[in-house]
């Protein structure tokens, strides 16, 4: 596991782009301390070279939820990294596909996780720029060598940088009429601890329901959304945290951003001690930018305005906070409701991110 873990650092220590992940999050994740091992089944494999070394690794994922769902057999593949050489992703890729169908699946899919939380999608554009700290990294040797072994895409992410003008957008002089006329406001004056006690699982519920449609998702359980919660909620500033509420004081929409942790993680090299942890904490209270993790609005919200309260609650505190720029996590590129949503702000193209499938061939596995 610490092999595993590891070998991106090697890889990538000459890549000023790349980001590495927090070690102890890599660890959990892997660990059966994952809650996702309630409906998902995992085996990692590594590639070595009798005279390089390890050269390259990879998990292979099988989500029987998202299958169920979905009415597939995928086996996924995530956490895959490899030096430039076809026979290195050859045998890492038949590797997973071996497993795949030992457990009767049809069909590859990634780079996925076990869930949507998980880092997923292979960088294919927007390589110059330093990565978001929960986006993958990679080089671009890694499509022109899953495209040679036969992958096509399945599906793109697209990001963007949104500027964050002192001017605050016409369209938020439309709060109060929102507000008055369905009964929905953003929550106010609370700190992350009673936000969470309050309204974390009610958050995840519309997560779950709001998501449902999306690219291969598959709900979270209570014990899931629990776990995320403890993780997560430490490190949440109530600044970039909205919660929209009705009058029954139910969750209808959410937005959770954080300050970007990139440059603080990557001088860690991953590490929280003995300075990382110094470098997170600097960085969440000393930062121009704002990476928006997840935001979703109910559905028989949506179209209403409500998005708008969220984002006046958001650009009001970026303002005071001396925010300038937030980049959007990856949106599904063929979702129009979510790549619009930023359509009266400045916005620049920064990355675009790919799922690749194939079938799986059976006669030579």
């Amino acid at each position: 596991m610490r092999q595993f873990i590891n070998f991106p650092e090697r890889l990538y220590r000459d890549c000023p782009q790349w980001v590495p992940p927090l070690n102890g999050d890599e660890y959990d994740t892997l660990s059966k301390k994952n809650t996702a091992f309630e409906y998902c089944e995992m085996k990692l494999f590594l590639a070595e070279d009798d005279s390089k070394g390890l050269v390259g690794r990879v998990a292979a994922i099988i989500n029987h939820r998202a299958n169920d769902k979905w009415n597939e057999k995928n086996v996924r593949f995530g956490w895959i990294d490899f030096v430039n050489d076809i026979e290195v992703a050859r045998a890492l890729i038949d590797s997973v596909e071996k497993w795949g169908v030992s457990k009767g699946m049809t069909h590859i899919k990634g780079p996925l996780g076990f869930t949507d939380f998980d880092k997923e999608g292979m960088l294919v554009e927007g390589y110059e720029h330093l990565s978001p700290f929960t986006c993958i990294y990679n080089y671009p040797y890694y499509n022109d060598l899953l495209q040679q072994l036969g992958f096509v895409k399945d599906v793109d992410w697209t990001q963007k940088i949104v500027t964050i003008p002192e001017e605050l957008p016409s369209a938020f002089k439309f709060v109060n009429i929102v507000e008055e006329r369905f009964g929905i406001h953003a929550v106010r004056g609370m700190n992350m601890r009673e936000m969470c006690r309050r309204y974390g699982m009610q958050a995840f519920h519309l997560i779950n329901e709001s998501f449902a449609q999306l690219y291969e998702y598959a709900p979270f359980s209570d014990e899931q959304i629990r776990r995320y919660l403890k993780t997560y909620v430490p490190i949440l500033d109530p600044d970039f945290v909205c919660i929209l509420v009705d009058s029954k004081d139910e969750v209808v929409g959410f937005g959770f951003c954080v300050p970007t942790l990139s440059t603080a993680v990557k001088k860690s090299r991953g590490r929280l001690f003995p300075f990382g942890l110094l470098r997170i904490l600097y960085a969440l209270k000393h930062n121009d930018t704002l990476e928006a993790l997840v935001i979703g609005i109910k559905p028989e919200y949506q179209g209403k305005g409500a998005v708008v309260l969220l984002l006046e609650y958001l650009h009001k505190n970026c303002i005071r906070r001396g925010i300038r720029k937030m980049i959007v996590n990856p949106q599904l590129e063929d979702n129009v409701k979510v790549q619009t949503l930023f359509s009266g702000y400045e916005t620049k193209d920064f990355m675009r991110r790919r799922s690749y499938t194939k079938e799986i061939d059976n006669k030579n596995k």
